[in-house]
C-alpha cells in the first residue's frame, strides 16, 4: 500500500526527534537544571517552547496523559528552572545523543548539512501558519542551534508538534479524547494497550469506562480489536491526520521531500541499528515503518 506522502515523511524521520525521550544524556542534562524526575524534565522540555505555561495548557496540547500526572510536573518546572534554561538543556542532551548513536562521521556530513536545509525550509511553514497549531508554532520559534545536525533536529521538531496538533484536532473532530485516543492506537496492533495504560498513567477504572464507551459505539470489540465500523474510522482520522500535515510537504515540493528522506536514512539507521528508540514505543512508530 503507498503511504500517503505526510506519513511517508513522518516515519523517515521523527526517530530522530525521538532520540530526544529514550537518551540518558537528555535524562542527565535536564536533572542537571533541577528537574524532579524523568517526567517533569519530559513535560518542562517539550512545553518550554511556549514558555512558562500552566497545567491545564500541557494537558490540552500534549492530549493523552492524565491530567494529575501533569500537575505533578507543571507549574513546579518553571520554579526550578527557566523555560529557556531547560531548552538550553534539552538541546545539550540531544547534541549528546546524537553523537553517541550517530557518530561524527553522519552527523558532521555535507548530506546532514543538506537534511537540515531542506528541513528547515519546510519548518518555516510552521511558523507561518500557526493557527491551531500550539506546539508547532511554539517550537518553530525557537531559535539555539548552530550546527547543522541540531538545525536538523529543530527543524524536525517544529515539524513533528505541527502534525501532533492537528493530529489532535483530527481526534476532537471525531468525537475521541484520553485515554480513548490510546485505545484506538492500540487496536491497530503496533503498541500494547497496557504500555499505553501505564505510561500516560490512566487507571484501569478510567481505561475500562473509555474501553466500554467505544465498544457502546461499536468501534472495539471484547477484545479491544477494530469492528469494521471501528476501523473505518480510525483510519478517516489517521488520513486527516496526514493531509492535515501537508502543508509543509507541499511547499518543500515532491523532489525535495524525496532527497530529504533519503538524507535522512544514514542518521535514522543508526538510530534503530543501534536500538536507541525502542520498538514498540508510544509514538507507534514501527521497526519496519
Amino acid at each position: 500500500m503507498t503511504l500517503h506522502p505526510a506519513r511517508r515523511m513522518w516515519l523517515a524521520t521523527e526517530p530522530y526527534h525521538a532520540l530526544v525521550y529514550f537518551a540518558p544524556e537528555a535524562r542527565q542534562e535536564l536533572d542537571a537544571t533541577e528537574m524532579k524526575g524523568f517526567w517533569m524534565g519530559y513535560f518542562a522540555s517539550r512545553a518550554a517552547a511556549m514558555g512558562p505555561v500552566t497545567a491545564p495548557v500541557v494537558t490540552a496540547t500534549f492530549f493523552n496523559f492524565h491530567p494529575a500526572m501533569v500537575e505533578r510536573a507543571i507549574p513546579d518546572a518553571w520554579r526550578l528552572a527557566l523555560p529557556v534554561e531547560i531548552l538550553e538543556a534539552r538541546l545539550r542532551g540531544i547534541d549528546r545523543a546524537l553523537q553517541r548513536v550517530c557518530g561524527k562521521d553522519v552527523l558532521g556530513s555535507a548530506e546532514v548539512s543538506e537534511a537540515a536545509e531542506l528541513a528547515t525550509q519546510a519548518a518555516e511553514v510552521c511558523g507561518a501558519r500557526p493557527e491551531g497549531r500550539p506546539l508547532g508554532a511554539a517550537h518553530a520559534a525557537v531559535e539555539l542551534a548552530d550546527d547543522p545536525h541540531l538545525v536538523l533536529w529543530q527543524a524536525l521538531t517544529a515539524l513533528r508538534e505541527w502534525r501532533g496538533d492537528g493530529h489532535i484536532a483530527a481526534l476532537v473532530d471525531a468525537g475521541v479524547g484520553a485515554p480513548a485516543c490510546h485505545l484506538l492506537l492500540a487496536a491497530r496492533g503496533d503498541v500494547p494497550a497496557e504500555v499505553l495504560r501505564t505510561s500516560r498513567q490512566w487507571s484501569e477504572e478510567e481505561w475500562a469506562h473509555s474501553f466500554e464507551g467505544l465498544r457502546s459505539h461499536g468501534w472495539l470489540d471484547a477484545d479491544g480489536r477494530f469492528t469494521p465500523e471501528g476501523r473505518t474510522v480510525g483510519d478517516a482520522i489517521e488520513a486527516r491526520t496526514d493531509e492535515l500535515a501537508m502543508a509543509p510537504w507541499d511547499a518543500l515540493g515532491p523532489d525535495q521531500c524525496d532527497r530529504l528522506a533519503e538524507l535522512m536514512a544514514a542518521p535514522v539507521g543508526r538510530i534503530t541499528d543501534a536500538s536507541a528508540v525502542p520498538f514498540p514505543n508510544p509514538m507507534g512508530l514501527r521497526r519496519d515503518g
